[in-house]
């Protein structure tokens, strides 16, 4: 044993560098001879080998059906050494018009359907060429494309296809590789064809001048793509994502609406799509579908949605856009193997390798045809010396005393080459007929024609393009069909936004965390001093903090006692009844431990003109850009950087026309001084001191931006006493002052709780701790001097005090709804006004803002779900 060892060299080897030089051959295996199309033909190996080996068999469109069984064997046991089934499925889905915008098999039997059928067994089953596909093989005997061994080196295997048509973007393709991955979609043949032969003349096209000719992708099961930026990009870049949605129209049944879809997106499933939404439907996640059923026959697809009587089809459509495969998003990613590497391509560079590919193919024809010109040419040379020599030839031929020695004499005597001298000796008696002889002759002329022809292609480059272009076009006129893929100019993305009215909601929350939003329209306005209405149910543990007003498509920003800050949109909030409890606020936002939200800020931009002015309990203020909160994360952003033992009290937006801030104490001190006192910070500083305390138990619960000297503030007490006064009487002083009295307080009085700015045109909405709501014209509301009291705007019960104070959009009259959808209107004692009922759907203000029954139950039944 030790001997077989003595003269063997041992050679160290990184075992890093070992898996790594492995790992690579492996994945380039994978890349280059399974997962990813040639870029010149545009097929994967495995559609290469079957489309040859059907070749092999001359299983042309013309030739009879041939078991599928028989060309999976053929394939695998010449050219692709894997399962039959892989090969199989491969065969399969080039016989599927769905899958395949033009299919290249021609396939008899069942190969699979638009429902996840399965085809039949390979034995039941039979295939043979469609017409395009003898277009991707023609010429391929005629050494246009190189050929390597097979996987046992007994046979040759065409490395491409002499494809005459753009097979890679006409039928696209789709693979998985080690690190890498292709999805390119169909395209109609005609639109690329246009876009090729523009190339010819203008080889340094644009995409987006190609864009011209081709319009994007065209699936073979139609649909419709929203919005060309995808298609732009992936044009340009090789990516892209483009959005496609099922096709329908709108039919009527009585009184009720039918949503009739004509045709689906690419490789979506028909039979589970109609399952999805039935099941929606039955559990009421999308509300308004009475029935589903499947009317499809071999004329094409019918999906039928029957919905109930009063249901919107245009609702119900955005909810399936938005929950079911009715609407997909396809991937675009230009990959394909190019000189055995993998490259992703933009739209020109794929047009001109197709190009490329194909004034190769016609050099290498043309090569090929000329030599085989040539070489009949020279034996028709030596066979017209011998027919005018016919009497000397035959004389030698019989004094010969065999084949070899005839040969050499006819060379020797009349200048031959061994191939004419031999046919020569080949050629019929026959042939020595005056007519024979003439044939001889045109067929010789003709061939010097044929050589000259070939040859002038050679040399001139413009005469190969014009090649080109009569091959595009006879492929055009043979093949190319309308576009059954729809493209719309612009696409809005759905969105919650779509399936909900943008209506005024109250927004409240409790002491312990619990929100809800009721729509304005449920509380009715009263007279100042009245009693108000119950607004929330609570325990007794609980009771309201904060309560607002706006409108359901609005940004809200939930500002929180620790200085964060969340984003969350008003229509994510659940609705609820009056008395309704809501739901916990941390099942909305991700709230840490022991922290409060302070303030609900709405907005609906994140202009960088506007900033966010900040106001903490021990007298803090600072302003950032509200660009900086544009992009908020669910766990939130650091908004302020705050003391120990300090919390924030309020936050609000400054814009142009803000010119002051103002800050309100508990024991009614108040300052003003101008905004630009505070610059703008970043998110993370601590700001600066906005007010100094007169008391130390005095700490701020409430602050307002001011845009002119002329605007009136409300401040109002626990108690419920308030009153209207201009800002002008506050004296203007420098930040960081202990500021002016604001109220004269008292024990009827109580400590300041807040302040509004008045605008004439809303109405004040007042809320206390035990739930109650009041809702009051500011109009009726009395100015005061500064250093007053006020007067009594709501009456507290005994233990119970106002928490938080708002303004709301005034109403004139009070609205609802009748049973047949019509707005009833009221005056202000109380009774309606039946001859002013108008239609639900009419142009006034009031209807703006409301909406017909059974989109408000759509509303509701999906914000319940």
């Amino acid at each position: 044993m030790e001997n077989l060892f003595e003269n063997q060299d041992i050679i160290d080897i990184n075992i890093e560098d070992s898996i790594k030089a492995s790992y690579l051959d492996y994945s380039m295996s994978v890349i280059i001879g399974r997962a990813l199309p040639d870029a010149k033909d545009g097929l994967k190996p495995v559609h290469r080998r079957i489309l040859y080996a059907m070749h092999d068999l001359n299983m042309s469109a013309r030739a009879p059906y041939k078991k599928s069984a028989r060309i999976v064997g053929d394939v695998i046991g010449k050219y692709h050494p894997h399962g039959d089934t892989s090969v199989y499925d491969a065969l399969v889905r080039m016989a599927q018009d769905f899958s395949m915008r033009e299919p290249l098999i021609d396939g008899q039997g069942n190969f699979g359907s638009v429902d996840g059928d399965n085809a039949a067994a390979m034995r039941y089953t039979e295939s043979r060429f469609t017409k395009i596909s003898e277009d991707i093989l023609r010429d391929i005997d005629k050494d246009t494309v190189n050929f390597t061994p097979n996987y046992d080196d007994t046979l040759k295997e065409p490395a491409v296809l002499p494809t005459r048509v753009p097979t890679l973007l006409m039928n696209g393709s789709e693979g998985i590789a080690v690190g890498m991955a292709t999805k390119i979609p169909p395209h109609n043949l005609g639109e690329l064809l246009d876009a090729i032969l523009h190339t010819i003349d203008n080889p340094e096209a644009t995409a987006d001048e190609l864009m011209q000719f081709i319009q994007g992708p065209d699936f073979p099961t139609g649909g419709t793509i929203f919005g060309r930026r995808g298609i732009i990009d992936a044009y340009n870049t090789g990516r892209g994502r483009v959005k496609i949605r099922a096709k329908h129209h709108i039919e009527t049944k009585g009184k009720k609406e039918v949503i009739v879809l004509d045709e689906l997106p690419y490789q979506v499933n028909k039979s589970r799509l109609i399952e999805q939404i039935a099941n929606l439907a039955k559990d009421k996640a999308i509300e308004g579908i009475s029935e589903v059923r499947d009317e499809s026959d071999r004329e094409g697809i019918r999906v039928v949605i029957e919905l109930k009587k009063d249901a919107m089809s245009e609702i119900v459509l955005n909810n399936l856009y938005k929950s079911t495969p009715m609407e997909t998003t396809f991937g675009i990613i230009l990959l394909a193997v190019y000189n055995k590497e993998p490259k992703v391509f933009k739209l020109p560079e794929i047009l001109n390798v197709f190009l490329s590919h194909r004034k190769t193919v016609i050099i290498r024809r043309t090569i090929f045809d000329l030599e085989k010109a040539k070489a009949r040419a020279h034996i028709l040379e030596g066979l017209k010396i011998a027919l005018d020599n016919i009497d000397e030839v035959v004389k030698i031929i019989r004094a010969s005393s065999n084949d070899a020695e005839a040969k050499e004499s006819l060379q020797q005597r009349f200048g031959l080459s061994t191939i004419q001298s031999q046919a020569i000796l080949d050629m019929r008696l026959g042939r020595l007929t005056g007519l024979q002889r003439d044939k001889l002759e045109a067929e010789y002329q003709e061939l010097l024609a044929l050589i000259a022809e070939l040859e002038e292609i050679l040399k001139s480059e413009d005469r190969l393009n014009e090649i080109i272009k009569e091959e595009l076009l006879e492929i055009k006129e043979k093949y190319a069909t309308p576009r059954l893929t729809e493209i719309e100019d612009s696409y809005d993305e759905i969105d919650m936004e779509d399936l909900i009215p943008n209506e005024p909601m109250v927004v409240t929350i409790t002491h312990n965390g619990y929100v809800k939003r009721v729509p304005i329209k449920s509380y009715e306005k009263q007279r100042r001093g009245g009693k108000g209405k119950i607004a929330v149910t609570t325990h007794d543990d609980d009771f309201i903090e904060r309560f607002f007003v706006s409108n359901t498509h609005d940004t809200l920003m939930f500002v929180t006692n620790m200085g964060q800050l969340y984003w969350l949109k008003v229509y994510r909030i659940p609705e609820g009844s009056r008395t309704a409890k809501g739901k916990a606020v941390v099942n909305l936002i991700n709230l840490r431990p022991d922290e409060k939200i302070m303030e609900i800020i709405p907005t609906s931009d994140f202009d960088e003109s506007k900033s966010l002015a900040f106001f903490t309990r021990n007298g803090i203020v600072k302003r950032t850009s509200l660009s900086e909160f544009s992009n908020i994360r669910s766990n939130g952003v650091r908004a302020i950087v705050l003391d120990e033992m300090d919390e924030i009290v309020t936050a609000k937006i400054t814009d142009v026309e803000s010119q002051y801030l103002m800050i309100f104490t508990s024991l009614g001190q108040c300052i003003r001084f101008d905004i630009d006192k505070t610059r703008e910070q970043g998110r993370s500083t601590r700001g600066v001191r906005g007010i100094k305390f007169k008391h130390e138990t005095d700490f701020v619960v409430d602050a307002d931006v001011i845009s002119s000297d002329e605007q009136e503030l409300l401040p109002i007490s626990e108690k419920g006493i308030g009153k209207r006064t201009t800002v002008s009487e506050y004296r203007l002083t420098n930040r960081a002052g202990s500021g002016v009295i604001s109220m004269k307080l008292s024990n009827k009085t109580g400590n300041v709780v807040g302040e509004v700015l008045v605008d004439e045109t809303q109405d004040l909405m007042a809320l206390t701790s035990i739930g109650k709501m009041i809702r009051v014209d500011m109009q009726t509301i009395r100015k005061a001097g500064r250093n007053t009291s006020g007067v009594i705007i709501v009456n507290v019960d005994k233990g119970d005090k106002v928490v938080s104070i708002a303004k709301c959009p005034k109403e004139d009259e009070e609205i609802e709804l009748d049973e047949n959808g019509n707005i009833i209107r009221y005056n202000e004692d109380g009774e309606r006004l039946e001859n002013k009922t108008v239609e639900a759907n009419d142009n006034s203000e009031e209807s703006a803002s409301s909406e017909t029954p059974s989109l408000i139950n759509d509303i509701e039944n999906k914000e319940d779900n």
